[in-house]
């Protein structure tokens, strides 16, 4: 079965379909240079790599917000990687050979200290907001909006019960206290 020929869409005054070329984009080419970009964070050398034209790689970046979403993700992807590289080299140390004047070597562990200070820069507000627990203050303001929150929808449905309608099917009821679960209370409640 002959193969179908791919055309391409040409930005013109007209649009207009040609024959695709070997150098045109594709999809092949945007996933070989997302891979390259993830594995080196360069996108000079994905470029290389993937034998894609960096002016092509970042015109088709700003064009296509598809490609820049799978840039971006690929670039992520490549600083998890950095990072956990750097992790590892902070916790577990390198090998440094030394060689002395009589020829033996001594192996030893070195620790980048300056790599790992930096690392703890970066991770410290995380870390910050990871162990900041509750105040008893926050967590009494929590409880007295959620008891507040709770009264107005008690007295909604009293009124609307009143009125002879029935009350919402999705407010708790004083009758069932286990429908009184603490949920969050909205904003200004």
């Amino acid at each position: 079965m002959p193969r179908k020929k791919e055309l391409t869409l040409v930005a013109a005054k007209k649009p207009q379909q040609k024959k695709r070329a070997k150098r045109d984009w594709s999809k092949a080419k945007a996933e070989a240079f997302l891979g390259a970009l993830a594995d080196t964070c360069n996108v000079s050398e994905a470029c290389r790599q993937s034998k894609v034209r960096m002016t092509v790689a970042y015109r088709h970046r700003k064009m296509d917000a598809a490609f820049r979403a799978a840039w971006i993700d690929a670039i992520a992807v490549g600083y998890s990687r950095l990072e956990m590289m750097l992790l590892d080299r902070a916790f577990n140390g390198t090998e440094k050979v030394i060689k002395r004047r009589d020829g033996s070597e001594e192996r030893m562990m070195e620790y980048p200290d300056g790599l790992g200070l930096k690392l703890l820069k970066m991770h410290r507000d995380t870390m910050v907001e990871a162990d900041r627990e509750t105040s008893h203050e926050e967590v009494d303001e929590i409880r007295e909006r959620i008891v507040r929150k709770l009264q107005r929808m008690k007295a909604r449905d009293e009124e609307e019960e009143g009125a002879g309608r029935a009350p919402r099917s999705d407010a708790p009821r004083a009758s069932n206290p286990d429908e009184c679960d603490g949920g969050a209370a909205a904003p200004g409640d």
